[in-house]
């Protein structure tokens, strides 16, 4: 795996998954409110951020850029934290491949012409994927009238609807959440997911599932967190602000955008493309 020179802001040399040492106690341990988020610069922008809100991009040994949105390939990568129309246009005005060869010091780079798809793609599967961990672990509330019961009762940390959820189904859930939450007259709602029924059922192996509720702050964070991410990417964010990044363990209640279109599942690099050589 071919490795660029602008991992980590401190230091020219990184790995795919090491978390910067946190501050903490002799041993260097730390509490995790003592932890500082490790950073990394996107390449394009040039600005350090969260490495939790940013893709990292990898090469396989053929020369292949591929996302590496779980950022678990060995060797390191590349950072962007800019948006789909933004990579389009850094793609179609050759500073992404200028970029990239700087960044892996070599520009024998093949760059897919639908990495941003495929990006997109990759980050609504990490989504899925964390929504079916948290429904075996009992963290998500299925089906309308339990979710209704949960959110009157004050036991909702976020509430989300499918993108083809019809307005008034969202619309008494986000009430019933409004009235637990003591936040009636708030105009609090929902989050809109940009992801159909279709794409939810499958992911969590039931039928029609068009509300979900989580119940637990942590599993509420860490959805949030991903979220953030994918609605940051696609841009399809409004004037409402995203939730949270799950950089701690608390979660926001937020908005997101209600005519989000929804998406499907994607590839990015496999361990296999990753390690052939």
């Amino acid at each position: 795996m071919r490795t660029p020179n602008n991992e980590r802001l401190a230091s020219q040399t990184d790995r795919a998954d090491p978390i910067s040492p946190p501050e903490g106690d002799g041993a260097g341990r730390g509490t995790p409110a003592q932890r500082k988020p490790s950073e990394r610069r996107c390449i394009l922008a040039g600005e350090s951020s969260p490495r939790e809100g940013l893709i990292r991009l990898a090469v396989s040994p053929s020369g292949l850029v591929l996302p590496d949105v779980q950022a678990k390939a060995p060797g390191r990568g590349a950072w962007i934290g800019v948006t789909r129309a933004e990579l389009e246009e850094a793609m179609a005005k050759g500073r992404l491949k200028a970029a990239l060869a700087r960044a892996f010091k070599t520009g024998d780079l093949e760059i897919p012409a639908d990495l941003p798809e495929k990006i997109e793609n990759a980050l609504a599967r990490v989504l899925l994927d964390r929504l079916g961990l948290e429904l075996r672990a009992g963290s998500l509330i299925l089906g309308t009238q339990r979710i209704a019961e949960a959110a009157r009762g004050g036991a909702v940390e976020l509430l989300a609807h499918a993108s083809d959820a019809s307005e008034d189904g969202r619309k008494k859930l986000d009430q019933a959440w409004r009235v637990g939450a003591e936040r009636e007259g708030s105009g609090d709602r929902g989050l809109v997911l940009p992801l159909d029924r279709m794409a939810l059922s499958v992911a969590l192996g039931r039928e029609n599932v068009v509300h979900l509720a989580v119940g637990h702050p942590k599993a509420a964070a860490r959805i949030a967190g991903l979220l953030q991410r994918l609605v940051h990417f696609s841009g399809r964010a409004t004037e409402a602000s995203a939730p949270e990044a799950p950089t701690n363990t608390n979660d926001t209640h937020s908005d997101l955008n209600d005519g989000a279109a929804p998406i499907g599942a994607g590839r990015e690099m496999t361990n296999t493309e990753e390690r052939t050589s």
